[in-house]
């Protein structure tokens, strides 16, 4: 009996050895897994395909009609023999395309110019070519609508195909007719379809049942069909992964944690320092993250929002009241720059606070401590110490944190900044370190679209800061194409002085350290041939050491620069920044690692060389480096790609909008969804193959709604087997473990 779980040889026919390996690079092993293997469009086989524009190189898959044929013999100059070619001319709803078909005995020949007739309309599939004027198929393969001259089996398929032909992904040497072939055969033989949708669901959102679901999406006889089956499998996929995360919403919920109700007075005596009022944004989830601390199960939040909206003053105000309680708090960075950061600001708004059991100090007070990889061996012994016995009620650090000599006191709430810089398991080993489940705050200056924070943060609750706090600048945004424009760099300089000569200062930041990386930007025209044509060469993409040293010798002779990159030592990259954050320095050439968290009010220029180089949320971030205090910013975008390039597309979006949350769905569109959805910190493709976060937003919310209530009704989905099945299986996985852990 063949079976969803039968190896996928056992439908694969004569072709099964020829085709095995190209299968495999599919990832196609089981027949359940061939039935999964859903198409990427579908040609409509009563009309010819619109052909409109048409690329060199590119694949291209139509339905249309022999226009001409003609058979044309000729003598093959390896072998000196007779040989044979049909000559066609292929009718498109737009463009006309040659092809050549050859056979070497005459028999062939003929088959095919009775196959390619004039008249003959079927499925042509090649590589577009270019001859004198004329478009060409390269390599061309057919496959016709006519019985004549097709084998019996193609046809077969052929006539299960109706109204529209699937195309499915495909690999080397693995057609796509040969995968409907095979898929076809499957679905007349596989009898055990699990039905994951109950049927009340599929009754109010009008999905089809499983076994139509299948039929539709691999033969369907009209476009409904097609969008009905579609609309099905993404129903299937978010319902799976809703419910995973409902179960682990419900799991942390009867996980037991200590209360942290305060008690003492340092959160008020720190709000009654504090120099300005909160916004009410900040107030709001203040009083929601002070209402789950006092829960007697863990907090498990996601705080979101722009740059400069106040986060780390929401998130200490929340370590505040866990030291309140007599617990510890942990404040998990991605960089040494970015924990320095963390720990100068959150003393300096702390004023005496910070100084706990200090001479000195606030009666109030608590210890703020520090732990990197780089302090010296005295500072590291003695902040473990503080660690340890619980003085140090407020610890900053790097990942320095998740060593196994770290151990705390009472670990109330763990603080993970920039969350997506940190792996699964990096997360998992900080929380593991408090005796009972500690509160979980996790912050991202990345604004994330409401539906990627549901499917991939599922099992967080989502806070969002959306107002900029009283001070912040405008920031004028502009690109600088040095493609067309190589002499508009001198003007930049002569703003970035300008703005120098005004009191300001101003940050130059590029992609390189010293450019041995191995990075390369656009060739750079060198010299032109005797024809005219240019002779290019590679030129390294913009580095600091080499910025840093011409600018310094040359733009901006005179003013008092600085570099920062992660190769420094960790003295002088602190050193550095102090001095510019003190107004020491007019001009800091940096890498990326000023990307989150420096807050220098005076700064309100940035320069970012070789822009294209850098993500749409990347260069949000950067940009909002600058504008932090009373005076205007801008942010100059310098590149060499040509106008049309995805990289200049990235750059003029980010010019045409300061809102992060508009930038996030265009970032979303313009990147592969997997990178975007936890690839990086996984080490695997996301587990998503139907849904698109963007795409399917309605789908989303109302597979939460209905996973939250199937939850509810029948937490272990008795009922459901097939779908228990499937919520299992996802569980398990190591996709899941993503999830899971996030």
């Amino acid at each position: 009996m063949i079976t969803r779980d039968s190896p996928i040889q056992v439908v694969m026919g004569d072709a099964g050895k020829r085709k095995s390996d190209a299968v495999a690079r599919l990832g196609l092993q089981t027949v359940g897994d061939l039935l999964g293997h859903f198409p990427r469009r579908y040609l409509k086989t009563g009309e010819l395909s619109k052909v409109r524009q048409l690329a060199v190189g590119q694949m291209l898959m139509v339905v249309g009609e022999i226009e001409s044929s003609e058979l044309k013999p000729y003598t093959d100059r390896r072998t000196n023999r007779p040989a044979y070619r049909v000559e066609t001319v292929l009718r498109t709803d737009g463009a006309e395309l040659k092809m050549t078909f050859f056979a070497k005995r005459s028999e062939l020949a003929k088959f095919f110019a009775r196959k390619y007739a004039e008249g003959q309309q079927g499925v042509f599939a090649g590589q577009v070519g270019k001859f004198g004027n004329h478009w060409q198929l390269t390599n061309p393969k057919a496959i016709m609508f006519s019985e004549d001259g097709e084998d019996p089996e193609t046809f077969q398929v052929l006539q299960g195909t109706k109204g529209l032909f699937p195309i499915y992904p495909q690999s080397k040497d693995l057609d796509s007719w040969d995968l409907q072939r095979m898929i076809t055969f499957a679905r007349s033989i596989v009898d055990d379809l699990p039905e994951l949708l109950p049927a009340d669901l599929r009754g109010r959102h009008g999905l089809p049942d499983a076994r139509t679901a299948l039929d539709w999406i691999h033969a369907p006889t009209e476009d409904h069909q097609a969008f009905a089956a579609q609309r099905r499998y993404r129903w299937e996929e978010a319902l799976v992964t809703q419910l995973v995360l409902a179960r682990r919403r419900a799991a942390i919920r009867a996980t037991g944690a200590q209360a942290r109700t305060g008690g003492g007075g340092l959160l008020a005596a720190f709000d009654a320092r504090l120099p300005f009022e909160l916004t009410d944004g900040q107030r709001s989830i203040g009083e929601t993250l002070e209402a789950e601390l006092a829960r007697e199960w863990p907090m498990n939040r996601l705080l979101q929002g722009e740059v400069g909206s106040g986060k780390t003053l929401v998130a200490l105000r929340a370590m505040l009241r866990v030291v309140d309680s007599g617990g510890q708090a942990a404040l998990l960075a991605p960089t040494e720059v970015l924990a320095q950061q963390h720990h100068r600001s959150i003393a300096d708004l702390m004023g005496d606070l910070a100084q706990g059991g200090l001479l000195g100090g606030a009666d109030e007070g608590a210890s703020v401590t520090l732990l990197t990889g780089s302090q010296s061996t005295a500072h590291r012994r003695q902040a473990l110490l503080d660690i340890a016995s619980g003085q140090a009620g407020i610890v900053v650090g790097t990942h320095a944190l998740l060593q196994e000599k770290v151990s705390f006191a009472d670990l109330g709430l763990v603080v993970v900044d920039e969350q997506h810089r940190f792996g699964v398991e990096q997360r998992a080993a900080l929380t593991d370190k408090a005796g009972t489940p500690p509160h979980v705050l996790v912050m991202t200056a990345t604004p994330i679209p409401r539906t990627v924070a549901m499917t991939v943060f599922g099992d967080l609750e989502v806070s969002t800061l959306t107002e900029l706090p009283a001070g912040r600048s405008p920031i004028q945004t502009n690109v600088v194409p040095l493609w067309e424009q190589p002499g508009w760099i001198t003007r930049v300089w002569a703003r970035v002085r300008e703005e120098v000569e005004a009191g300001r200062q101003a940050y130059v930041l590029c992609p390189s350290i010293d450019g041995d990386e191995g990075e390369y930007g656009l060739p750079d025209i060198v010299d032109y041939d005797d024809d005219g044509n240019p002779i290019t060469a590679p030129i390294n993409l913009a580095s600091v050491e080499q910025t840093f040293t011409d600018l310094q010798l040359m733009e901006l002779n005179g003013l008092r620069l600085a570099r920062m990159h992660g190769r420094l030592p960790a003295d002088e990259k602190d050193r550095a920044m102090r001095a510019f954050a003190a107004g020491d320095i007019d001009v800091l050439v940096s890498t990326t690692v000023i990307e989150v968290g420096v807050d220098v009010p005076n700064a309100t220029t940035m320069v970012i060389l070789d822009a294209d180089r850098f993500g749409v949320s990347q260069l949000h971030q950067i940009r909002g480096r600058v504008g932090r205090g009373g005076h205007a910013g801008l942010c100059l975008l310098v590149t060499r790609a040509e106008a049309e390039s995805p990289g200049r597309v990235r750059l003029n979006a980010v010019a045409g909008t300061t809102d992060g949350f508009e930038l996030s769905r265009i970032d979303l569109e313009l990147r592969r969804e997997g990178d975007v959805l936890g690839a990086s910190q996984a080490g695997r493709r996301s587990s998503l193959q139907n849904l698109r976060v963007l795409r399917d937003e309605n789908t989303i919310v109302e597979a939460r709604e209905e996973a939250e209530a199937l939850h509810a009704q029948d937490p272990d989905l008795r009922a459901h087997p097939d779908l228990a099945a499937a919520v299992a299986a996802l569980e398990i996985s190591v996709e899941s473990d993503f999830i899971d852990k996030s």
